[in-house]
C-alpha cells in the first residue's frame, strides 16, 4: 500500500480517501455515532481512521430497527392491540401505539445505542 502526500502550506500531509457506504446510517446510526463521539473516543477513532465506521453504523442501524419492529409486534400481540381495536376505538389504539413504540425505543437505545 503506497501512501500519496499532498503539500499545505509548509507541511505534507497524506492524502487518505475513505471508502463511501452506499448503505443509510439513519436514526440510530446517527444516535450511536453521537454518543461514541462523546463517551468511547477511542473506539470512535479507531473505525473513523480504518474506514470502518460508516459501515458500522449501517450494520448496526439495520440491527436496530430489526430489534424495534420485532419488539414492537410481540407487544402488540401480548396487549391486544389489533386492527379490531382501530377500528372500534381509534384513539385508544393510537395511545396504546404511541406507548409500545416509546418503550420500544427506549429498550433498543439501551441495548443497542447507550452499550
Amino acid at each position: 500500500m503506497k501512501i500519496e502526500y499532498v503539500k499545505v502550506g509548509d507541511y505534507y500531509l497524506p492524502d487518505l480517501i475513505l471508502p463511501e457506504e452506499k448503505r443509510e446510517i439513519g436514526r440510530w446510526g446517527m444516535l450511536r455515532k453521537a454518543y461514541m463521539k462523546e463517551y468511547k473516543a477511542g473506539r470512535y477513532n479507531y473505525l473513523l481512521l480504518t474506514g470502518k465506521l460508516d459501515s458500522y453504523l449501517a450494520d448496526l442501524n439495520e440491527q436496530a430497527w430489526e430489534l424495534a419492529d420485532r419488539l414492537e409486534a410481540q407487544m402488540k400481540d401480548a396487549e391486544g392491540v389489533t386492527e379490531e381495536l382501530k377500528a372500534e376505538n381509534p384513539m385508544e389504539w393510537v395511545r396504546h401505539c404511541n406507548n409500545i413504540r416509546n418503550r420500544v425505543d427506549e429498550i433498543v437505545l439501551n441495548e443497542l445505542i447507550y452499550v
